[in-house]
């Protein structure tokens, strides 16, 4: 990767693997729903991101530090068909947003990587702004054959309009390599870290993944104390709030 250093801790001995990517958006609803995914199946950290423009912190899970973007991995055991390839799992997510000129090389870089690894899929999670309590999820695909996959769990499409930042990179760039990504874009509120918007974004990717039977209902307890602490303090939380940080 080009200006970023990749940090393997795991032999990835998959063949044709779904990679599930959540850096921060509107209401952190991305990175939470990622991080949320990778807590909940105990997935292993197989790897890491880190470069100097990065800020200055590690992530320590268990006593251990990790780079501020991590790859986690593990086994999927399908049933039957789940209409994606089955093999491996890998999570990529981080609790901070790249700066804007480092959006592209890390996007296109980050692909790279995945497809080397023999990564067939890539789903996208994202958040757009949530208005009048309307909950919308839309689907973005770079190829026919990931529109199909939209299709078939009936996730809405989107048909015109921007999509930015990475996920906009990595489906125009996927498009120009024949190479399966989907956007997943959910509502999620503006002014606070959103659990319940992440847990309605998690919904179309455990139809697409149904092997891997994620209980939600964690973080939808979690916006009930948030929503409950807002209340109590009649105040208003930054979704940069540290205290809100999913790892």
């Amino acid at each position: 990767m080009s200006g970023f250093t990749v940090h393997k801790y795991k032999d990835m001995n998959w063949k044709d693997t779904i990679a599930v990517i959540g850096f921060p958006s509107v209401g952190l609803v991305s990175s939470i729903a990622a991080s949320f995914l990778a807590r909940s199946l105990e997935l292993d950290v197989i790897g890491g991101i880190s470069s100097s423009e990065f800020p200055p912190y590690a992530v320590v899970q268990n006593g251990v530090p990790y780079p501020p973007v991590r790859i986690y991995g593990g086994d999927r055991v399908c049933e039957d068909d789940s209409g994606v390839n089955c093999d491996g799992l890998v999570v990529v997510t981080s609790e901070f947003l790249p700066k804007i000129e480092q959006h592209h090389t890390l996007a296109v870089s980050l692909l790279d990587w995945l497809d080397e690894n023999c990564v067939a899929t890539v789903i996208c999670l994202d958040g757009i702004p949530q208005f009048d309590n309307e909950n919308k999820i839309l689907g973005i695909a770079s190829t026919p054959a990931a529109r199909d996959i939209m299709t078939k769990y009936s996730v809405e499409g989107f048909d015109d309009g921007l999509v930015r930042g990475m996920s906009g990179i990595m489906l125009s760039e996927g498009a120009m390599r024949g190479m399966d990504v989907l956007a997943i874009l959910g509502t999620a509120r503006t002014d606070i870290p959103d659990p319940r918007g992440a847990a309605r974004l998690m919904e179309p990717l455990t139809r697409m993944i149904p092997e891997l039977k994620i209980d939600t209902e964690p973080l939808y307890k979690e916006a009930e104390e948030i929503e409950k602490r807002i209340e109590t303090n009649s105040g208003s939380l930054s979704s940069g709030n540290k205290d809100f940080l999913y790892g």
